[in-house]
Formats: C-alpha cells, structure tokens, sequence
C-alpha cells in the first residue's frame, strides 16, 4: 500500500514554490524599472556584498548554475555592470567584479529592497523572519554536513 501523501496545501515543495512568488512579486516589481533579471540582481547583490570572487563561488553565493552564470557574464558585461579578468596566478581561474554603475544599481535600489524586507518582517514577525531563515538553511544542501 502507498503511503498517502499530504494535502496540497501542506506539501513543502508546493509551499516553498508559492511562498517564493509571494516574496519575489514586489523584488520583481523593484526590477522592472533597472532592466536587469532577478538573477542578475543576485548576482550584483553579492558582488557588492562580497567584492570580487571567481566564478564558481559567485554561482554558489547566487544560487546559479555555473552555466547559467557564464551566460549571464556576458551581459552583465556588456551592460558596464561587472568586469570579468583572469586571475594572475591561475590563467584559467575567472574573476568578476562589480563596476560602479553596477553599484548604482544596488544603491539606487536599497531603499525599496530594505522596505520590502521591512514588510515581510512585519508581515512575519521580527523573530519568525530569523527563524524561518534558519530553517530554510537546514534545508540548504550547501550548508549541511
């Protein structure tokens, strides 16, 4: 006999995919005026947080596939955002970083992105918002033992 499964409304993947578009429609509605994706956002996010890395631990920090990542090089690039070198001991080791307009770009928005997480930590509750981050890193195959 299979096991049954739990409602719809109760099922994890299902939830954190509806919970997802609930956080992401008003970081979407942020974005659509700089013309630049949701993941090359992320992508900036971490640069300015992080300051220059090589290319796979950049796709890790962002959440990308490291090919997605490459192609997304290419046009954050060509937009002035980032600038991508070799690194000088190893030639085959890239290096990317972000460049002041990209910084712009975070500036100009880090108002409206601290409010929006303003309004999820009112709509959770200060201490839910930590926890429920806390519990999603458990979940986090990067962060586990």
């Amino acid at each position: 006999m299979t096991p049954k499964l739990p409602s719809t409304t109760r099922s994890l993947p299902i939830a954190l995919i509806r919970a997802r578009e609930g956080v992401m429609a008003p970081i979407r509605d942020m974005l659509a005026e700089t013309g630049i994706t949701e993941q090359q956002w992320r992508v900036l996010r971490v640069l300015s947080e992080h300051g220059q890395l090589d290319t796979k631990t950049l796709a890790d920090r962002a959440s990308l596939l490291f090919p997605s990542l490459t192609r997304m090089a290419v046009t954050l690039r060509e937009k002035g955002l980032i600038t991508q070198t070799r690194d000088d001991v190893d030639r085959r080791r890239q290096l990317i970083e972000i460049t002041p307009e990209g910084q712009k770009i975070i500036d100009d928005h880090s108002d409206r992105a601290a409010q929006i997480v303003q309004g999820f930590k009112t709509t959770l509750g200060a201490e839910n918002y930590e926890t429920l981050l806390d519990l999603l890193a458990l979940l986090d195959p990067g962060l586990r033992d």
